[in-house]
């Protein structure tokens, strides 16, 4: 759900460089890590939103910041005017012009591809490449978010550029066909074609194939567990290791988390109902175990990072589905972020939290190549 200009693409890269140091904090199942922040703090300018008052200010001012850019509803607009409303990250963008924030360059080249998708369809990846690597790197598939409608690989930059980054690994981050147009389960059949083709392909792009993990946000998390479901399934090696950033996991938009943020901002439970409408063929078809991966067979999966945002119409998705890969017999962290909302952990340029997250990531995703 974010949008990036040409300029976008080099603004929201992980390492950001500040002038003060903040104290770090923890409290059981969250984290708040220390990190460094401009001189001048960022809080918001008017009150915090009587939906969220314990949101922290880094994210009240996004929040406060995308509020003024638009007040049309993503779920009362047609997709195509939808995909075109002002995002998260141009309220980010904004905050780091006025407050001075640098723009780091980015320590990864790009480069995109297309490649052939189920019946004769394309699918176009964009593959970031760590400066100066060697010829056999780690690969990181990359799904990113948006409700299987909304956004793209461009929108998403941030992510797959900081895990590139960070873990030193190549990253490949997957266009895939999104709803109304292309209905469920075009974007599900797309993922598992790009995992596919980058097993087969990988010693092309400097990668090696048998370090070979998955990340996903959001619908993409979703989609991201599926490609290691189908690969158990049909007996091709199953990704060293998945990340998943809240995940939609199941079909229940009654569990506490989304009523007690169903008017949340960046997503809410009328948007998501939006998104199903649109990718589904009809809305019986939420139960189906690739879209509820509760309903799924989840045994022999990869180790397994979850990360929740407080303030989110998904918490619940990803601690039940936490709580089902254990039950499963699959090793989880998982990790929840107080104070932040959905959408929080492409924002490393101005929320903490989004930079401790993609530390964390970061960090179990290089323990897991390295095994």
């Amino acid at each position: 759900m974010i949008k990036f200009s040409l300029i976008g693409l080099l603004t929201i890269s992980l390492l950001l460089s500040g002038c003060n140091s903040r104290t770090a904090s923890t409290t059981a199942g969250s984290t708040r890590s220390t990190t460094s922040v401009p001189a001048k703090a960022l809080k918001p300018i008017g009150p915090k939103p009587d939906w969220a008052p314990q949101m922290h200010d880094e994210m009240a001012l996004v929040v406060e910041r995308l509020g003024a850019l638009s007040s049309k509803l993503i779920q009362t607009l047609p997709p195509a005017e939808a995909r075109q409303q002002p995002t998260p990250t141009d309220a980010v963008m904004g905050i780091m012009k006025d407050y001075n924030i640098s723009i780091p360059m980015p320590k990864c080249d790009t480069t995109g591809k297309d490649i052939a998708g189920e019946g004769g369809t394309v699918i176009h990846v964009r593959i970031y490449t760590p400066k100066n690597a060697g010829n056999s790197n780690p690969v990181i598939v990359y799904y990113h978010g948006g409700g299987w409608v909304i956004a793209t690989i461009d929108v998403y930059n941030a992510s797959a550029q900081s895990l590139c980054e960070q873990t030193g690994a190549v990253v490949v981050s997957v266009e895939y066909r999104k709803g109304p147009e292309a209905k469920f389960p075009a974007a599900h059949m797309d993922a598992f074609t790009a995992y596919e083709w980058v097993l087969k392909n990988a010693g092309s792009f400097k990668g090696d194939a048998s370090k070979v993990a998955v990340v996903g946000e959001s619908a993409g998390g979703n989609l991201a567990c599926n490609v290691s479901i189908r690969a158990r399934d049909k007996g091709i090696m199953i990704p060293v290791y998945q990340v998943l950033i809240y995940p939609v996991t199941q079909n229940n938009m009654s569990t506490a988390s989304y009523e007690k943020n169903a008017i949340a901002k960046p997503l809410n439970k009328p948007l998501m109902e939006w998104f199903a409408m649109q990718y589904l063929p009809s809305m019986e078809m939420s139960g189906d175990p690739r879209i509820s991966l509760v309903k799924a067979n989840l045994k022999h999966l990869p180790p397994t990072t979850i990360i929740t945002a407080e303030i989110d119409p998904l918490h619940d998705d990803g601690t039940m589905l936490a709580d089902k890969l254990k039950s499963a017999g699959v090793n989880v962290n998982y990790i929840n972020y107080d104070g932040v909302t959905h959408e929080f952990f492409g924002m490393a340029a101005v929320v903490p939290e989004a930079k401790a997250a993609q530390s964390v990531a970061a960090t179990d995703l290089k323990k897991a190549f390295n095994n």
